[in-house]
């Protein structure tokens, strides 16, 4: 793990399992390395990632204004397998937001990914490991054949036994956005 955080810290892409899948990751902060990542996925920057952590307290500064009933709601159900659509904070990139004044987040139950945002201080971009539109890898043999030599690392695990990626809810309007 602090091999695969240092490397974060230096701009790679990361491979790693999360409740469903395999998922790619990088330094949220770093445009070249988000850039790298959707360029390797062949995912339109547009259309914004999601932001994986170990608590909230590494997501906050990503967070914008969210009446605290909803704040509530949200973390009610963190540690888990659910992504939440919050409004971006003031100066978010907008790499990460795409064309939405939302932001994709979720703090992971997954003990490989929470691991690995604990040991590199950071949330992670999180998306899966696959070319855009194709089925997502389940396992290591599947990263390395759906991503080819465009990946820094691959940390071997377990994926948390979902079938399909998590859920994606809207906390404003409670909408589901992807069940």
């Amino acid at each position: 793990m602090r091999l695969a955080a240092h490397r974060l810290r230096l701009g790679a892409i990361i491979a790693y399992p999360t409740e469903s899948v395999y998922g790619l990751g990088c330094d949220p902060l770093n445009g070249d390395a988000v850039e790298r990542l959707l360029s390797l996925k062949q995912r339109r920057m547009e259309k914004g990632v999601i932001l994986i952590s170990d608590s909230f307290e590494r997501l906050r500064p990503f967070v914008g204004d969210l009446p605290a009933e909803t704040l509530r709601e949200v973390l009610s159900q963190w540690p888990g397998a659910i992504t939440w659509l919050l409004p971006a904070a003031a100066g978010v990139p907008a790499w990460l937001t795409g064309r939405h004044r939302t932001l994709a987040m979720r703090v992971t139950a997954h003990p490989v990914a929470a691991a690995l945002c604990r040991a590199a201080g950071m949330p992670l971009v999180s998306t899966s490991a696959n070319i855009s539109g194709r089925p997502p890898a389940r396992n290591p043999l599947q990263v390395r054949l759906r991503c080819g030599t465009g990946l820094d690392m691959v940390i071997h695990g377990e994926t948390g036994g979902l079938g399909r990626p998590t859920p994606i809810r809207d906390a404003l309007s409670g909408r589901t956005v992807r069940s």
